[in-house]
């Protein structure tokens, strides 16, 4: 089975902070961010809520992805989670 890389957008609760990151696994990085066990930023906004991810299977890929998506100004990141998840919900549940 190949290897797959995932690029992904979490917010707070409110949607008022959003932070773009690549994972290998993204369930697992995703429960580190939801229970605070990596500290930095995600721990300190609180970020708890995964509304947007893409699947890659070449890691340059996703980290270019990765940086792109980072240098967009919110509003291009706020259509780009619309078009996979227009009510923005937690997808949590929907990767478990």
């Amino acid at each position: 089975m190949k290897e797959q890389y995932y690029v992904y957008i979490m917010t707070n609760k409110y949607n008022t902070v959003l932070y773009v990151g690549v994972t290998n696994d993204l369930v697992r990085r995703v429960y580190e961010h939801k229970n605070k066990l990596v500290k930095g930023f995600t721990a300190k906004y609180n970020i708890v809520k995964l509304v947007y991810y893409e699947i890659h299977e070449d890691i340059k890929e996703a980290i270019k992805r990765e940086k792109q998506i980072k240098g967009w100004l919110r509003a291009k990141k706020e259509e780009l989670i619309k078009t996979m998840n227009p009510s923005w919900k937690d997808l949590y549940e929907k990767i478990v």
